[in-house]
């Protein structure tokens, strides 16, 4: 069982966010997902400038296990795309909740945090697959 960041909030889909400073939702993969998924081989970036409903498909990776697409835990615009991943998807592997983050939203309404889980709820689904 990993440590899960508490300033977090979660997916039943894997996906973890946050709202940084500049009030962007930050996006990424749990250790979870990451450790299921196994070693990432690449990413396909999401479209930049779209505007995403919470749930959407936005991108996809691909480890040596199987591609597994990633959803948009929250609605908005698609503003910015970790490119680092270009070049080295395993960042995803080894700094899931840090250097591996995904892309950023420009969130349409906050509120829909409340959908997500808390660090605890989001172990007890972990716990229950």
């Amino acid at each position: 069982m990993s440590v899960l960041p508490s300033h977090l909030k979660y997916a039943d889909t894997h996906e973890w966010v946050y709202i940084d400073d500049d009030g962007l939702a930050v996006v990424g993969i749990t250790d979870f997902a990451q450790e299921a998924l196994g070693e990432l081989m690449s990413v396909t970036p999401p479209e930049l400038g779209i505007d995403v409903t919470q749930g959407d498909e936005v991108m996809s990776l691909e480890s040596v296990k199987s591609a597994s697409d990633i959803f948009a835990p929250l609605s908005g615009e698609i503003v910015a795309y970790n490119e680092a991943l270009d070049d080295e998807p395993e960042r995803i592997n080894d700094e899931p909740y840090d250097g591996g983050w995904l892309f950023k939203i420009q969130p349409h309404d906050l509120s829909e945090l409340e959908n997500l889980f808390n660090d605890e709820e989001y172990q007890a689904q972990i716990d229950a697959e």
